[in-house]
């Protein structure tokens, strides 16, 4: 027989009933909950029996006595017996049989989950703390972060884009991860915004989590979200500008969101200068969003200003030794295939010669080999041949007798930019030279940037094609400037599509807050609470770029509610000068695509945080020993 296992005990009196629970295991192999009542001589009637089972299930549920009773009990899972032994005495045997093990074997050892309020808080403080984190570099104001590596280089990143910011973090919490990947989407699609994305969708969290605490279910704060969303961008499409029929006003625009875009990085010193690069340099594309052909090179040494715009395609390589340095009507065979000596490319396999001179008929025949492939480039009738692999002395000297300029080891970006921007094909095979496509150009020249020598392709098949040349103090200031440029580009690209232009400095939360809170007023129930929470959410914008700013974001934010109950009002924040100002005089501008973008994936962000109820990790899968 089992040992009994005894604890402390716990009686439960009725009128007619007397219980007295403990721990006992001679029945079963896991620890059960045995309860036995014994009642009075006189017979239990069946609604009492009834009346009393209902009033042990809820006793046992309860957490009167965690350590014998609350928690081995499922209220759900009971089994019971019932004898009673009329011929003896009248008395009633209930015996209570509760699985100590009733869900905690579903999920692996390793496995977790948290349900309801606990997987809820899990979600929305996870996502709040990653807007906490990018929060103090919005605006034109917004501080940088230096990101560390922790591999051998120790390599150091300075920036205050929030996408890179975001893609430098590795997070457990999923709810954060979803922040992190409409950053990422919105980098992808707009360029501009990660930021603000970021900083809503937390904000519309923030606010949801209140409405929850006040017993709101979610799906309702949705389906008020939705709304408030809806109205958002309705207000949006109604209040943009479109200049693209008046050539001189559009360009005007395109300036004033350049200037605005680049105001908030590294840039804004220079901002004019290299609004200017960034607008010159789309208006080439003539409408195109592929920003393949404008090529950014970045060279340390000099400063941000003096940065420059070139026309056509230059390529970070030096010509050889011994080759022309200067070509006209160049025609350019793009190649990736190998260059180098062929030798015997089996693995393990040895060649036995028994003198030199055998050695010395190989090496013939690979030199052979070699003149045979490069005379069938020449066939082409090229007088360029760029390379992505390795080019060895020996074709490199055929190629030079035979007045052909070759390039080697251009990385394969660059080949595949410049086989774009010249209108050639990239070719691995040279037996039918008809099959082939050539790229063109007017002049192939060296040109000095710096100390470095580069190779620039002048006069190239496709027009459009340029290169924007960045200086810097150093690797870290380039690397911002870039990515700053980029992101510059990627909105002009896309305003030049899709022309719609809205003022900026926070008047478009400004604006949307307003409509919001006009519509809540007007619409019955618990959606209107919701409705006022995504008010509140979108003031968090303008309030975060005047607290980076050091201004006094209350004192703002009223002044800016109240202004803007008049029609047609204009104003926004004004973080130079420190007040509230005129957003359409001081020139700033922002595109309708990025603000509809930041509403409406921060908006879908926060309703599939707000879903969740339970978060389930599962137990890491175990690598098998292999005998």
């Amino acid at each position: 027989m089992r040992p009994r296992i005894e604890s402390s005990t716990q009686w439960y009196h009725n009128k007619h009933i007397r219980i007295k629970a403990s721990k006992n295991a001679p029945f079963a192999p896991h620890p059960h909950l045995l309860i036995a009542a014994t009642s009075p001589p006189t017979s239990l009637p069946i609604p009492l029996l009834l009346s009393f089972l209902t009033t042990l299930r809820s006793h046992i549920s309860s957490n009167q006595n965690p350590k014998t009773l609350h928690r081995h009990c499922n209220s759900a899972s009971f089994s019971f017996l019932l004898r009673s032994s009329i011929s003896s005495s009248p008395s009633l045997l209930l015996l209570f049989r509760v699985p100590t093990m009733a869900i905690d074997r579903i999920f692996k050892d390793e496995a977790s989950e948290e349900k309801g309020e606990r997987a809820r808080m899990s979600s929305f403080v996870g996502a709040m703390a990653i807007a906490d984190l990018v929060k103090t570099t919005l605006g034109p104001k917004g501080m940088d972060k230096i990101l560390q590596s922790t591999g051998r280089g120790r390599e150091v990143t300075v920036t205050n884009d929030g996408a890179t910011i975001l893609k430098s973090l590795h997070i457990d919490n999923p709810a954060a991860k979803v922040l992190v990947d409409i950053s990422k989407v919105q980098d992808d699609e707009v360029g501009d915004g990660t930021t603000s994305v970021v900083v809503l969708a937390g904000e519309l969290l923030r606010e949801a989590e209140k409405l929850v605490a006040a017993k709101i279910h979610p799906m309702t704060i949705i389906a008020g979200f939705r709304m408030a969303a809806e109205c958002a961008r309705d207000t949006l499409v109604a209040k943009v500008v479109d200049n693209k029929d008046d050539a001189e006003k559009f360009r005007s625009d395109l300036m004033n969101i350049a200037r605005t875009t680049l105001s908030s990085k590294i840039l804004s010193q220079d901002k004019e200068h290299f609004a200017k690069l960034a607008v010159d340099a789309v208006m080439r594309l003539k409408g195109s969003t592929n920003l393949e052909s404008i090529q950014i090179i970045k060279k340390p040494g000099g400063s941000l200003i003096d940065s420059f715009l070139d026309e056509g395609f230059i390529l970070d390589k030096k010509i050889g030794i011994g080759q022309p340095k200067h070509i006209e009507n160049a025609k350019i065979l793009v190649a990736n295939t190998a260059m180098d000596t062929d030798k015997v490319k089996i693995y393990g396999a040895r060649v036995r010669v028994d003198s030199m001179a055998k050695v010395a008929e190989i090496e013939g025949a690979e030199k052979e080999k070699m003149k045979e492939k490069v005379n069938k480039i020449i066939s082409h009738g090229i007088n360029c041949f760029v390379n992505r692999q390795l080019i060895y002395n020996f074709p490199e000297e055929l190629f030079a007798d035979a007045g052909i300029l070759a390039i080697e080891h251009a990385d394969f970006d660059g080949i595949e930019r410049l086989a774009l921007v010249t209108g050639g094909d990239i070719a691995s095979t040279f037996d039918n030279p008809e099959s082939v496509k050539l790229g063109h150009c007017d002049l192939i020249e060296e040109i000095m940037i710096g100390e470095d020598k580069l190779i620039k392709f002048s006069g190239v098949a496709m027009g459009q094609a340029c290169t924007i040349v960045l200086r810097g103090a150093s690797h870290h200031v380039l690397d911002e400037a870039e990515r700053s440029l980029h992101d510059a580009l990627c909105v002009l690209s896309q305003t030049v599509n899709d022309s719609r232009v809205l003022l900026g400095g926070g008047w478009p939360e400004m604006v949307m807050a307003k409509e919001v809170d006009a519509l809540a007023r007007k619409t019955p129930g618990k959606k209107s609470l919701a409705m006022e929470a995504f008010s509140r959410a979108l003031l968090a914008i303008p309030t975060t770029i005047a607290d980076n700013a050091g201004l006094d974001s209350a004192e703002l934010i009223s002044q800016l509610r109240a202004e803007h109950q008049n029609e047609e009002c204009n104003s926004g924040i004004d973080v130079i000068s420190g007040s509230v100002g005129n957003m359409s005089e001081r020139g700033i501008c922002e595109a309708f695509k990025v603000k509809q973008a930041v509403l409406l994936s921060a908006t879908e962000a926060a309703e599939m945080i707000l879903r969740v109820d339970e978060i389930i990790t599962c137990a890491p899968r175990r690598r098998e020993d292999r005998m």
